[in-house]
């Protein structure tokens, strides 16, 4: 199951036959499969959006404010090639305001990313500061809130 759900976290949009193959599964067994985890609210929207604790799958997730000095001929877009190319990255966005890049990292643990801050990112030329965010829980993704109770929130009037 963490194998389909890494894969769907991932590669959100594959089909189920070429997710089938990658888990050399059958095609029926993983739509079983599919449909259980989504029944379950694990798998909450496809595009996949997974809610990693209740899967019982322990992530660390790491929001990372990046401040860099711009190359001359390719200004910001050399460095955060550098950063984006790492396996750990999930994401990389230019910013305005306090910072310049906005790196989002996962991991199995809080020492791993910290690790991967020291060691890959902190230490490439042309990166000033950074400073580490870890998500606690998540609450909303995508538009989608993760855990609803569907409860009727309104009181109750009565005449």
């Amino acid at each position: 199951m963490k194998e389909l759900l890494e894969i769907l976290d991932k590669e959100p949009a594959l089909p189920l036959n070429k997710l089938a193959i990658m888990l050399d599964t059958p095609e029926n067994e993983l739509a079983e499969t599919m449909k259980r985890l989504e029944d379950e609210k694990i798998i909450i929207k496809r595009p996949a959006i997974i809610n990693w604790e209740k899967a019982g799958i322990d992530n660390v997730t790491a929001v990372i404010d990046v401040k860099i000095t711009p190359q001359r001929e390719s200004g910001f877009d050399f460095i955060a090639e550098r950063i984006y190319r790492f396996p750990e990255v999930h994401s990389v966005s230019l910013m305005s305001g306090a910072y310049d890049l906005l790196v989002i990292i996962q991991g199995q643990t809080l020492k791993e990313v910290a690790q991967f801050v020291s060691d890959k990112l902190a230490t490439i030329d042309g990166v000033i500061s950074t400073t580490t965010h870890f998500m606690l829980k998540k609450y909303k993704e995508a538009g989608v809130i993760i855990e609803d109770d569907e409860n009727d929130h309104r009181l109750v009037i009565t005449p």
